[in-house]
């Protein structure tokens, strides 16, 4: 799982019939290296700004309700960032 920042959306005139319903979006770790932005699929309705749970991998495919060339899914909408030292 990654903690990430929504940073944008892609937007795709043509692709994967199985991907029709999901909204992709640029996501920006919320740990580590900033430059690694990646896309991620999402049903959940995040927008900019905001602050996700994002699953990866082989584990996505258990997130997803139908088979789809995905290696990154928003399963969830981070309300308040993380207190670390508390």
């Amino acid at each position: 799982m990654i903690l990430g920042t929504i940073m944008g959306t892609v937007v795709s005139t043509r692709k994967c019939r199985n991907l029709v319903g999901f909204k992709l979006l640029l996501v920006e770790p919320y740990y580590g290296e900033k430059k690694n932005i990646f896309v991620a699929a999402d049903t959940m309705g995040a927008g900019i700004g905001e602050l996700v749970l994002v699953t990866t991998d082989n584990t996505t495919q258990f997130a997803l309700d139908r088979s789809a060339p995905i290696d990154a899914f928003v399963v969830g909408i981070v309300d308040a960032p993380p207190q670390l030292g508390k």
